[in-house]
């Protein structure tokens, strides 16, 4: 690639083009949106999206995308980052039991395990899981400065799984020479979270390091109507740290860190149990910027490495280990970004990714060996490139195409493209196409269950939306129409007792085998999200967003119609703040779920439920805010997960400073 783009950009080297690039990075710094994320004063500034991997005004981009700042995330006053996504358009949530037990978001009904989750420009996965997706349950807020939800297929810039979309959060630089943050708070259960953060900036050099402790006695993770009534309690502890070295000018190297270890003790899908599991995720990334031709062509050389260990633990076995599983992946990248022309700017870029994975289940018997795991690897190397460009004042339009090359499935090319117009009486029109893959997991090609014949899942989706904003941007409206046709899905299949399918036996042995993987599944989505706000002075805020999601199986059979599982059809969420002259500010938050099917033969039902929060928080110097609030305040009673608990009325209060 860069054989054949830099003696392009060599060449375009004249005055009249000269201006730069954005920043490769989709965890950069130049994405602030004017204000510094560790003061509680938050000024105007344009939205930025950096989900693009590129920072991009959020006009520009042809997807919907949810922004949120540290003034938002603050404001919610919620402590882990799925109950924060959950809040946005098009999101969806399961979690079986409290906090820290197994917690799964669907974007647009899409899989899991078909969303990418980034961290400080670091993708995060599991390749130890079945799936191969991430578990939000370990996943604090913690010192989160942004959070975007990118919805769609984008799997043209962000590779394997981002089907469903893309969750990118990013932590802070300093900006001076000494700043930092905290938040403490407890309320029911024994609830504790402490957070600290601080960093500066000095001559070259910019650093930041912020840890959190976080525990709970919880609740019962099953429900109390199906035999539930010990409680399972939850600790986690985090860290995160970023620092950024100027060596000379055009030339910066930057680490960036992530760590989280938790303790969720847990129950069986049909009692109360002594059984707690152990969860540690490392995120490491290292990286060199090299800015030529005055900033026009800005490169990134980056290495990111993951690593999730997970175990269980079973009180009441004479071997305790029930499980054992430990997911690595590396990452090498270059990513480019070109200025071509005023408003016609270019990014590109190859990463190679390795995966390997280790999984096995110990016998409870001391006197029975324990088994040799299930090992794997993978290597997928991409190359992709994208155009954003201005065509005429407030219409830009993009379009890109990635190629991909998998040691185990062979290759596949996929396409995007879309335009984004803004018009002069406030209003935004967005439309675009996309496509997405997923490629087999680890898991489904290696394990005792594994076929390593498997070919990649398959999507492309289309939306078009708009939306208006008047007095000057305080009312604002709008909403998007979306599709998304799956195929080739992976699903685990049955055998049954005393068949011959050669497919039910590990393969070159004659060891039989429960089940097995295999792309047979279709799935089809389509759906409307709508947003609006008002904001009155400084005072007065009403926001709220309402998604219709329609998410069938499409696959041949008795199946094919119904309702993929945990999937409401219709969402909706809404608050209010106000502020009052001695600095009080309180609120009022409302979400409500329609209903859903907990199982693929959709006989099981979760009902509908509304959820009210209350929240308060009180100025009491420019540095320090006393906040407070009640979850669930009306003590619903409801299920995102068949026999799983769900929590219940809950209060808490705490103090938060930026200095």
């Amino acid at each position: 690639m860069l054989r054949y783009i830099l003696p392009i950009t060599i060449a375009a080297t004249s005055p009249a083009l000269a201006q730069q690039a954005p920043k490769p990075d989709a965890a950069t710094d130049q994405a602030k949106t004017g204000h510094n994320p560790d003061t509680l004063k938050t000024a105007p500034g344009a939205i930025i999206v950096t989900a693009t991997r590129t920072p991009t005004s959020i006009d520009r981009v042809a997807a919907a995308v949810t922004v949120l700042d540290k003034a938002a995330i603050d404001r919610t006053q919620d402590l882990v980052v799925a109950d924060l996504l959950l809040r946005t358009p098009g999101v969806s949530l399961s979690r079986n039991g409290g906090y820290g037990t197994n917690t799964l978001l669907r974007i647009r009904g899409a899989e899991p395990d078909q969303t990418v989750v980034v961290i400080d420009g670091v993708k995060l996965n599991d390749p130890s899981s079945a799936g191969g997706g991430y578990n939000f349950a370990n996943l604090l807020v913690g010192d989160a400065a942004r959070i975007e939800v990118l919805r769609g297929p984008q799997s043209v810039l962000w590779g394997s799984q981002a089907i469903g979309g893309v969750v990118n959060i990013v932590t802070p630089l300093p900006e001076r020479a000494l700043e930092g943050s905290f938040d403490v708070e407890s309320g029911s259960r024994e609830t504790v979270s402490a957070r600290a953060a601080i960093g500066g900036k000095n001559g070259p050099l910019s650093w930041r390091i912020g840890g959190q402790a976080f525990a709970t006695d919880g609740i019962s993770a099953i429900a109390p109507a199906f035999g539930g009534r010990e409680t399972d309690g939850y600790r986690n502890r985090s860290a995160t740290g970023r620092a950024m070295l100027d060596i000379i000018q055009g030339v910066s190297a930057e680490v960036r860190g992530y760590y989280s270890s938790g303790r969720t003790e847990l129950d069986s899908t049909t009692a109360d149990t002594l059984d707690y599991s152990f969860n540690r995720e490392f995120v490491g990334y290292a990286g060199l910027n090299v800015d030529l031709l005055d900033g026009r062509l800005r490169n990134r050389f980056g290495y990111g490495y993951t690593d999730t260990d997970r175990d269980n633990f079973s009180r009441t076995r004479a071997r305790q280990r029930s499980f054992d599983a430990a997911g690595r992946n590396e990452r090498l990248e270059y990513q480019g970004s070109f200025a071509i022309a005023k408003g016609w700017n270019a990014t590109f870029g190859i990463e190679n990714e390795r995966s390997r994975f280790r999984s096995v289940s110990p016998p409870a018997s001391l006197a029975t060996p324990i088994p040799a795991p299930a090992i794997g690897r993978a290597e997928i190397t991409g190359t992709y490139g994208e155009l954003n460009a201005e065509l005429i004042d407030g219409l830009t339009v993009t379009g890109g195409v990635r190629h991909d090359d998998h040691n185990r499935y062979g290759s596949q090319t996929l396409f995007a493209g879309g335009a984004a117009w803004v018009l002069p009486t406030g209003t935004v029109l967005r439309a675009s196409y996309a496509e997405g893959f997923k490629a087999p997991t680890l898991y489904q090609l290696f394990s005792e269950f594994g076929v390593q014949s498997l070919d990649p899942e398959q999507a492309e989706g289309w939306e078009v939306g708009g939306q208006q904003r008047v007095l000057d941007g305080a009312v604002s409206f709008g909403g998007t129409y979306f599709e998304r046709r799956t195929t080739d899905q992976i699903i685990f299949s049955s055998c049954a007792a005393g068949t011959a399918d050669p497919r039910c036996f590990q393969p070159g042995t004659t060891i039989r085998r429960s089940g097995f993987y295999q792309n047979i599944a279709r799935a089809f989505a389509k759906g409307v999200e709508a947003v609006g706000q008002v904001r009155v002075g400084t005072r007065l805020a009403v926001d709220g967003n309402y998604s219709w999601t329609v998410s069938e199986d499409r696959s041949p059979g008795t199946g094919f119609g119904l309702w993929l599982p945990r999937r409401p059809r219709h969402s909706a969420n809404g608050s209010i703040s106000y502020t009052l002259p001695f600095g009080l500010t309180t609120g009022a938050a409302l979400r409500w779920s329609g209903r859903a099917f907990d199982n693929a033969a959709n006989t099981i039902r979760l009902d509908s439920y509304t959820l009210v929060d209350f929240r308060a928080e009180l100025v009491v110097s420019p540095e320090v805010r006393v906040f407070a609030r009640v979850e669930n305040a009306f003590d619903k009673r409801y299920q995102t997960a068949f026999r799983y608990n769900t929590l219940g009325r809950s209060a808490y209060a705490g103090l938060r400073g930026r200095f």
